[in-house]
């Protein structure tokens, strides 16, 4: 769901992806990661201490239309999607996995929990959900199945406008965050948190969930 500084995977077109090998054990792997990715967003939300700017989006988007926050997500990321049309990118199938799956599993973890009012608890939370998140980040990258849609996004406008990278993440994420701040969407200390923690906590657990294809 969001973009990372771990080192990306194989630009692999969506028919190499499925012959590259071990397709069993990186189905697995993708489909947990993008599983947990919607649990930790769904505790991270019931802490109530602020969210990563896409979440913001969504969140802020929810509270205007008649959407939950995973449907709202579900649409952003087809929206997104829409933007890769000319940046011609190919969408992989951890590209549309990641855009329907975190969105229906974030819904279920709101419905299936209660938001706590101790602090302790919500600030238990917050950590549990930033954590879980760079750990499935590294789960569904490292399965090697295309980028999400807000990753493929980013790496587009890179390669296509010849910008940096941190410029790019830079404005996205800025420009995400404000709209979904001014719809409403939470910001805090959660927000700070996740965007200093989401890229070391990636890049430590990539390696260990990054599957090795065949050449």
């Amino acid at each position: 769901m969001t973009a990372t500084t771990a080192v990306p995977a194989p630009n692999l077109n969506p028919l190499a992806q499925l012959k590259a090998g071990r397709l069993t054990r990186r189905l697995i792997q993708l489909y947990v990661g993008l599983a947990c990715y919607g649990i930790s967003f769904g505790v991270m939300v019931h802490s109530h201490l602020g969210l990563p700017p896409w979440a913001v989006l969504d969140y802020g988007i929810a509270e205007h239309l008649p959407l939950t926050i995973g449907q709202s997500s579900i649409g952003v990321a087809f929206l997104v999607l829409l933007m890769w049309i000319p940046l011609r990118q190919w969408p992989g199938l951890g590209t549309i996995s990641n855009a329907l799956v975190i969105g229906v599993v974030l819904d279920l973890t709101l419905w299936a929990l209660d938001r706590p009012d101790q602090l302790w608890i919500r600030i238990a939370f917050l950590v549990f959900g930033i954590v879980g998140n760079g750990l499935a980040t590294a789960m569904y990258i490292g399965a090697q199945f295309g980028a999400g849609p807000r990753d493929g996004l980013m790496t587009g406008l890179v390669r296509r406008t010849g910008l940096s990278v941190r410029l790019i993440r830079t404005t996205i994420e800025v420009a995400v965050l404000a709209i979904g701040f001014v719809l409403g969407g939470i910001v805090g200390l959660g927000t700070v948190a996740y965007a200093l923690a989401i890229g070391p906590l990636a890049q430590l657990f990539l390696p260990h969930f990054r599957v090795r294809l065949d050449k």
